[in-house]
């Protein structure tokens, strides 16, 4: 869900192969570098989205420059607003966002939005996987699967559907 700091775990679901990632309640994701949280940037206010880009900018900034470690990504810059909203022109065409081996190397996820009856973003609804295994193509099975249970959550009683 959309919390104070961002797109913040609320429930978890085990998976059945094995992933080396603990992911905990309350956990707080990247505005850019998640595909939870661009999903959530994708549908929010842009005026928002700046302030949030811009507020994880200064906290980048103001992060202590850990040494490299063997494994892990280079740290990528934070996009430019450009940038970023090409992304997420990205994420609303195909009304899902992705996510491949940013934040862990040979760790992908996958994220659909739930509306409410408003059509305004409440949650998201995101696999993550082994990318061995987990297939990040927009129309591919994770992709159809995600938004097929997100539809659903949306079409509850008084949501709208507001896909591409």
């Amino acid at each position: 869900v959309w919390a104070d700091r961002g797109a913040t775990i609320v429930r978890t679901a085990e998976s059945p192969a094995p992933l080396h990632v603990n992911m905990r309640h309350g956990t707080v994701f990247s505005l850019t570098n998640t595909a939870s949280g661009r999903l959530f940037a994708a549908y929010l206010d842009s005026a928002v989205v700046k302030r949030l880009l811009e507020e994880e900018r200064q906290r980048e900034q103001k992060a202590p420059v850990a040494p490299p470690q063997r494994g892990m990504p280079p740290v990528q810059p934070l996009p430019g607003w450009k940038d970023f909203e090409a992304q997420l022109h990205e994420v609303r065409a195909h009304g899902l966002s992705r996510s491949e081996g940013e934040i862990l190397p040979g760790v992908c996820a996958m994220s659909a939005p739930v509306f409410d009856h408003t059509g305004a973003i409440v949650l998201a609804v995101t696999a993550i996987g082994p990318a061995a295994i987990f297939d990040t193509r927009w129309d591919g099975e994770i992709a159809v699967a995600l938004k097929a249970c997100a539809d659903q959550v949306s079409a509850r009683p008084g949501a709208t559907l507001s896909r591409p």
